[in-house]
């Protein structure tokens, strides 16, 4: 096999980093009109973002000192307003949630991180949210618009945190404000998507009724198909705040302030025992802002009730009574003002023993697995994939794509293919695919038979699907933080890290694909005389397929977005290029890693897509 074909010659890598770097250098210098560069309106856009953030912070944790002198709400204060949004939106059990968070924070002395936290996710989320349904609105009402938008939103959805990282840091700079821009970039394309279809999901009898109602086109529109689509839009809701949630931890990169940065710290300096402290601060705040918001999108409108004011406003009644006793309680002590910092609780110094245990009576057993998997199973894999021929992964990517859904999709996927080739990243691109193949395996081997086990009962598949639910909160951060303890740095750690971070999918998908085989069939298997095994195996395992791989295509999808984050823990793959991208603030080098990134994934999901879409329309066919 020549050289050439394993490892193309650094002669034939097409430039695209200068190209988009020299569009950053004429972004950045180059005035519009003569007026003002394009920098100068990111930077404005940035300045201008900072005007809500400086008032939630100034709310929540420093107060007001112009025009006049006003300290900031006592945390008891914030915590019961936390708590009776709670009660309104899903009863006491959510009230308990909503201000036991908020107790935590305080009491466990994380508030100030916390509050700065949340006060960013609380200005990004609705920028982010009002963007995404005005592109999707858009997008609904121009078709040419649709067409541009879609496959932009799929490579964004596709690329790494990381990416959206570089280009903010170049034309705003690192600092807060450039964590909250670049949070807001990250969180928009679910909304604009889950508004878009949405729209189109609309009922044709709804929009009928509405034609009959005598509405012009922006009655339609306001008071026809938006509440129609109120479902979608809600769900939109969710995932923006989610990934608001997702970013801020991750563009502590950047500069932005709360747990994420002292998270960073800690993990840096391997204070594990405070890191996980402060990882739990995230996922208390992830779950609490995930059940709220699934709350609220699943909350359909009601009737006022009858009786005297207080009964028709309760939740007004029980707001202002928290506020008249928490400026009561902070006449009387400064400790509901703010928790003594001497008062705080802290579990770090039980983790730290734990972390200390583990190394010392199960460091050898760990070495020994450690050792093990990386010299007989991780390296020879590894080998195998740094001697795959590029040329011979272009064709077999082009064939099955031909087979799969015509020449179309064998040239979209053989061009993503190429691009990494060419982008001259494929020796660093064969590191990442090695650890997402090694990671894809594991999750299913994990995640199928959790999903089997879990489809057989009701309370099962609730059980798992609530842990589901609960872990897919977490911020994918968060993940570093137990890998860490046990392997400490590297190859091992990172697949540790993915797996954990991927096998959801897995389990979700196989359980949803298991428990929608209709009944007829597996009741036609049973007259058949099939005992529950070959049922299993030869009814509804094969009629589940085309859900278990699109489980394996987010399985894919999330492994590519953990293996780039993982790379903070010493990977030699494109995410370790990503962290010097952005060490450098090169903008081009991110946006092309970000694209080969985004690439794999893409050839993963249409080829994977395409498959399930062909065996579906096989079944419906043979039905």
């Amino acid at each position: 096999m020549p050289d050439w074909a394993i490892v193309p010659p650094e002669t034939w890598t097409v430039p695209f980093i200068d190209w988009i770097n020299a569009i950053v250098e004429v972004l950045s210098n180059e005035e519009i009109l003569g007026l003002f560069t394009f920098k100068d309106t990111t930077r404005f856009m940035a300045e201008t973002i900072e005007i809500p953030l400086d008032f939630a912070e100034g709310v929540l944790i420093s107060g007001f000192k112009r025009p006049w002198k006003l300290p900031p709400l006592p945390w008891v204060m914030i915590a019961g307003l936390a708590a009776v949004l709670g009660w309104w939106i899903g009863g006491w059990r959510m009230a308990l949630l909503a201000g036991g968070c908020f107790v935590y924070f305080a009491v466990f002395g994380k508030w100030k991180p916390s509050m700065l936290t949340f006060s960013l996710v609380m200005v990004a989320a609705p920028v982010a949210g009002l963007l995404g349904i005005a592109l999707g609105l858009l997008a609904y009402k121009r078709q040419w618009f649709e067409r541009i938008l879609t496959p932009l939103l799929n490579v964004m959805q596709s690329m790494p945190h990381f990416s959206y990282l570089i280009p903010v840091a170049v034309f705003i700079g690192v600092s807060h404000k450039a964590g909250a821009i670049a949070t807001i970039l990250f969180a928009l394309p679910p909304m604009a998507r889950l508004t878009l279809l949405g729209l189109k999901g609309v009922l044709p009898e709804v929009r009928e009724a509405g034609v009959m109602g005598g509405c012009t086109k922006h009655q339609m529109l306001l008071k026809v198909e938006i509440p129609a689509a109120r479902n979608a839009i809600m769900v939109g809701v969710n995932q923006v705040i989610m990934q608001c949630l997702a970013m801020v931890v991750i563009a502590s990169f950047i500069g932005a302030k709360g747990l994420g940065n002292d998270l960073l710290f800690r993990l840096q300096s391997l204070r594990i025992g405070q890191a996980l402290e402060i990882g739990v601060a995230i996922v208390l705040m992830a779950i609490t802002l995930d059940r709220l918001s699934q709350t609220l999108a699943q909350r359909q409108p009601e009737h006022a009730p009858n009786g005297p004011w207080w009964k028709r406003h309760l939740y007004i009644c029980a707001a202002l009574g928290v506020v008249a006793a928490s400026i009561g309680a902070a006449l009387i002590t400064d400790w509901a003002v703010k928790w003594p910092r001497s008062a705080a609780v802290t579990t770090a110094p039980l983790w730290d023993g734990i972390v200390d245990y583990i190394q010392v009576h199960f460091f050898d057993a760990l070495e020994i697995v450690r050792d093990g998997l990386l010299l007989h199973v991780l390296i020879p894999v590894r080998t195998a994939f740094q001697w795959m021929p590029w040329p011979a992964v272009v064709a077999i990517t082009g064939l099955a794509g031909w087979v799969l859904g015509g020449w179309r999709l064998a040239a979209t996927v053989s061009a993503f293919i190429m691009f990494i080739v060419l982008a001259g990243f494929w020796e660093r691109a064969l590191i990442t695919a090695y650890m997402v193949a090694v990671a894809v395996v594991l999750c299913v081997l994990i995640g199928v038979p959790i999903g089997i086990w879990a489809a057989r009962s009701e309370w099962r598949a609730k059980a798992v699907q609530f842990a589901c639910d609960t872990f897919q909160t977490f911020p994918s951060f968060i993940y570093l933080i137990p890998v860490i303890m046990l392997f400490r740095v590297g190859d091992m750690a990172a697949i540790a890290a993915i797996v954990i971070y991927a096998t959801i999918p897995a389990v979700r998908y196989t359980m949803f694909g298991l428990r929608n085989v209709p009944s007829q069939i597996e009741e036609a298997g049973r007259t058949s005389g099939c005992n529950r095994f070959q049922l299993l195996w030869k009814v509804r395992l094969p009629l589940a397929f085309p859900e278990i791989m699109l489980g394996v295509n987010q399985t894919i999808m999330f492994a590519l977005f953990m293996v780039i984050i993982a790379a903070f823990i010493g990977t030699r793959d494109l995410g370790q290029e990503i962290f010097r991208a952005l060490t450098f603030q090169d903008a081009g080098k991110g946006l092309v890693i970000g694209l080969c990134v985004a690439f794999m994934g893409l050839t993963a999901d249409r080829l994977i897509n395409a498959w399930a879409t062909k065996r579906r329309a096989q079944f419906d066919q043979s039905a």
